[in-house]
């Protein structure tokens, strides 16, 4: 495996340590954002000489270039970007407020994009690089409970791949990593739930979110095992736009296009009605 420079952004805990924990360990050099400066001392004992943290939050915009430049200065190149810096929203979409989506894309998906545009120009001068997003299974099923969050994650996954499309002639490559159900504090403190006020959902969506804060802490999704996936993921000639993580991740993902699939064959004729030149009459109601 070829020593490599990478820029991983919440790095404080949960997949981003996991990550950075690995890549050090290979014996990469990584540069962690953490959000705090307590989070800094305790990011780079992890190896004095490999590991280097800076404060950062990805929606502070106005500071990400001078970060990222800092960085280039230093250690010469940015090889790969980790965009894991995210947390999930929970609610019914009905009884959750607007700013609570509107934080919720700043963060997965504003800050993940403000720090790619950040990290480009140096790897299209370079002909390499890699862009790694990291999404979720969430971004392929909406599952009930998680609008907010699926909305992002389904953006990010849209996002990769047209970018993939658009720096693939200047050697930079994009993966959009959709896990699974893993063992972080993603359904636990790290949470943000809207507060219930609508009796209506109470019996479709209490059980929802019992059993997610019940499962949070048990969940079969290994974060080491990840890790050294996604090692495996950045040392690859010629790596997937889109990669799932995780049994669960599979089956669903699997399910849900058989089923899209099915509905879109179900409803062809109607599809295919609406060209100038279509010489296929919609289905008739009975």
């Amino acid at each position: 495996m070829k020593r490599k420079v990478l820029l991983i952004t919440g790095a404080s805990s949960g997949f981003g340590r996991a990550i950075c924990e690995a890549a050090i360990a290979a014996g990469h050099t990584v540069i962690g954002t953490v959000r705090r400066d307590s989070d800094r001392i305790s990011f780079e004992a992890i190896d004095p000489k490999q590991a280097r943290a800076v404060v950062l939050d990805v929606t502070d915009f106005g500071s990400i270039d001078g970060v990222v430049a800092s960085i280039v200065s230093e250690f010469g190149r940015i090889d790969a970007l980790v965009n894991n810096a995210g947390y999930g929203h929970e609610g019914v979409l009905e009884e959750s407020p607007l700013e609570a989506m509107r934080h919720q894309f700043e963060v997965n998906v504003f800050g993940a994009v403000a720090m790619t545009k950040a990290v480009l120009p140096g790897m299209r001068e370079r002909r390499s690089g890699h862009i790694i997003n990291m999404s979720s299974m969430a971004g392929y099923v909406a599952l009930p409970g998680i609008a907010y969050y699926a909305g992002s994650k389904f953006a990010l996954e849209g996002i990769s791949g047209a970018l993939a499309k658009e720096v693939e002639p200047f050697g930079i490559k994009v993966t959009a990593v959709a896990p699974g159900s893993f063992r972080t504090d993603w359904a636990g403190r790290s949470m943000i739930r809207s507060a219930r006020s609508i009796a209506d959902y109470d019996a479709s969506f209490d059980p929802i979110r019992k059993a997610r804060e019940e499962k949070s802490g048990k969940q079969a999704g290994d974060p080491v095992r990840a890790a050294q996936a996604l090692l495996t993921l950045i040392d690859a000639e010629h790596p997937p736009v889109h990669l799932l993580l995780g049994n669960d991740a599979l089956t669903l993902v699997r399910g849900h296009l058989a089923e899209l699939e099915a509905q879109i064959d179900s409803w062809e004729p109607l599809t295919r009605s609406t060209d100038f030149t279509s010489s296929i009459s919609p289905p008739q109601e009975a």
